[in-house]
């Protein structure tokens, strides 16, 4: 009975993960990288600017390609400025390495510096299931911006590897 109900458990939060579709909700977050002692704008109202109500139509900025462990993973962001204190929709697109076998379980992104001070990591989710690749979540930005702020992406293989690229945000 145990092994049945956390199956069952595991679906719903899967179903649920999956649900977490962008729409105007806060991004999921996971744990804080640093103390979460610094003041913010928790308003995350955002329109997608230039967007149909609903879609992803708006323009996005490419943010670059990087080898990332067993993976390429391709970032973009919604156009628009980076406002501290607001949020950013941000996608994350990964392809496995020639010969690699590993499987991304978790994509975990934050903006600020490497270590994370003053800023909030997202989880990100597969947005469609028809589009597997691609990893989706609305970043919190840092209030205050730090100075050389990246776009840092975690992911976690199927192996439990953890491995971190940075992205120049292009303000």
């Amino acid at each position: 009975m145990k092994k049945k109900y956390r199956v069952f458990v595991s679906v719903a939060v899967a179903s649920c993960l999956m649900m977490n579709a962008c729409d105007d909700r806060k991004p999921e977050k996971t744990e804080s990288r640093a103390s979460h002692d610094h003041d913010h704008d928790h308003d995350h109202d955002h329109d997608h600017e230039g967007a149909k109500s609903g879609d992803h139509a708006a323009p996005s900025v490419a943010l670059g390609e990087r080898v990332v462990g067993d993976f390429v993973a391709t970032a973009m962001r919604d156009s628009g400025p980076i406002v501290a204190g607001k949020d950013s929709p941000i996608d994350v697109v990964l392809k496995i390495r020639e010969g690699a076998l590993a499987r991304a379980v978790a994509v975990r992104l934050w903006i600020g510096t490497q270590d994370g001070a003053g800023s909030v990591r997202a989880l990100a989710v597969i947005e469609d299931p028809k589009d597997p690749s691609r990893w989706h979540t609305h970043v919190e930005i840092p209030n205050p911006l730090p100075a050389g702020s990246k776009l840092w992406v975690e992911i976690e293989d199927d192996k439990s590897e953890m491995r971190v690229a940075d992205f120049d945000l292009q303000m």
